[in-house]
């Protein structure tokens, strides 16, 4: 019998050692690495969510990849809402700073995303809340790229970036300036 104690208080040392060493393990994976997260809402359907309220996609969000703000046009991405701090939105990437941009809407029709912006939309006009609605995003403001539609199983899939082709830039004003110094 007392070994039987001996060999049970050996595993619970076992677990509750092990328990404290992935705890933060996980913690740090979770908060630099990645996580998952649901996509509620309608607003990038048909690339997520396309039944609408039947399912909610779980995408992989990766948060290392925009560590150092490196996001493309076309990517979609993980905010969180300048209307409100306690909630994250999920949008495509339109445009960078430097670009000038057609707005669905905004209060001016032609904007200059400003330096260490982005312009985000959703996929789903008229039924998103956006730039269109708020204007250029801080960049610091960005939590995670999405990077891979994990739930349900039947739309297991890597999220490929793309801009649609009525939504490009107009003109990248730091594009066109290094240009034309390069032609001097």
């Amino acid at each position: 019998m007392a070994q039987q104690t001996r060999f049970g208080r050996k595993y619970l040392k076992a677990f509750v050692s092990g328990f404290f060493v992935a705890v933060p393990v996980t913690v740090t994976v979770l908060d630099r690495l990645a996580y998952v997260a649901r996509v509620d809402g309608a607003s990038m359907q048909p690339s997520l969510n396309p039944e609408g309220g039947h399912s909610s996609d779980v995408v992989l969000l990766n948060r290392w990849s925009v560590r150092n703000y490196r996001v493309q046009r076309g990517d979609v991405v993980s905010v969180v809402s300048p209307k409100n701090p306690q909630q994250k939105i999920i949008k495509r990437v339109i445009a960078l700073e430097g670009d000038f941009i057609k707005t669905l809407g905004y209060k001016n029709r032609y904007v200059r995303v400003p330096d260490g912006h982005l312009w985000i939309e959703g996929d789903h006009h008229g039924h998103s809340f956006d730039s269109n609605s708020f204007g250029p995003v801080s960049r610091g403001l960005l939590h995670g790229r999405a990077s891979h539609i994990i739930w349900p199983p039947s739309r297991w899939q890597r999220i490929e970036p793309f801009v649609p082709t009525d939504r490009k830039p107009l003109l990248n004003w730091s594009q066109k300036s290094s240009e034309d110094e390069d032609d001097e």
